[in-house]
């Protein structure tokens, strides 16, 4: 792996980014019920191991930023933090929550060890140093309206909060109406602010609002996508898996099942060997 990014600690167990192996960050969209995120959780952490790459767990209690108001969200702040908190120390595995609401950022932290700020957020100075103030690992997704050399200017705002436990992610950039479309060279520009860059490939994929009122996507280029990005040199990979994704109740069409996570990290492993020499 390149190793020219800094090294942020997420726990005691797991780091992303300097000499640590590839990070993949993984797990269902939007928390379902008790059972899928011990089906995923118990997968994941199974599979990355196999894989020999750290893992940490993802899902969210509440989908904010949903295109109509009907969507499914998520069960709450609440009850939705006692699941993943439930799941943190059933598996022993961190954990990485986003947060849409400052008010939600000292419940959130107290269970999370990654607390994410929505790519729609990543604008917003007062909530940006609120989730930095938190003292947790601050996982910024740039949004698809951000240059990619703009991001260093957020982590810059987390950074004079004292936090330097900071790593971006690079989600897909707008490309006319209802697409995205994925700049490999966005990666290497976001290198250079040196820290931790993670490439999210299940929203790069993403048809925002592509579906008469609810996203698309194009799971087809998940793998490719990762592929590509691993080869460019990224600390960290951001995927969305559910067992069933077409029938999941939050971004189904650009999440993986478990068969293709499988396949993905058997590929990366490949991939590790030829280029790295290790994954």
């Amino acid at each position: 792996m390149l190793r020219d990014t800094r090294k942020v600690a997420i726990n005691e167990k797991v780091s992303i980014g300097g000499d640590s192996p590839l990070c993949v960050i993984a797990g269902p969209c939007v928390i379902e019920n008790s059972d899928m995120l011990h089906s995923a959780c118990s997968f994941l952490k199974n599979a990355a191991a196999e894989a020999g790459v750290s893992y940490v767990f993802k899902t969210s209690y509440d989908k904010a930023n949903r295109t109509t108001a009907n969507a499914y969200r998520g069960p709450g702040l609440k009850k939705g933090l006692e699941m993943i908190a439930e799941i943190k120390k059933t598996y022993d595995v961190p954990v990485l929550v986003d947060v849409h609401r400052e008010e939600d950022i000292p419940a959130v932290a107290a269970v999370a060890d990654i607390i994410q700020i929505p790519a729609f957020l990543c604008r917003q100075t007062d909530f940006v140093s609120a989730v930095a103030r938190s003292g947790r690992v601050v996982n910024i997704k740039k949004g698809q309206f951000v240059a990619p050399a703009d991001a260093s200017f957020i982590a810059e705002k987390a950074s004079s909060e004292g936090n330097e436990r900071i790593v971006l992610t690079e989600r897909g950039f707008c490309f006319g109406y209802n697409n995205l479309v994925f700049d490999t060279r966005s990666l290497f520009l976001m290198r250079k602010s040196g820290y931790p860059v993670v490439f999210d490939a299940t929203h790069s994929v993403q048809l925002p609002s592509g579906s008469k009122g609810t996203s698309g996507g194009v799971r087809d280029l998940v793998i490719p996508y990762s592929r590509a990005a691993y080869a460019m040199g990224i600390d960290g990979l951001f995927l969305e898996v559910h067992e069933k994704p077409d029938a999941a109740l939050c971004d189904g069409p650009n999440m993986l099942d478990y068969a293709l996570f499988s396949e993905l990290m058997s590929q990366l492993g490949m991939l590790g060997k030829a280029i790295y020499g290790a994954i």
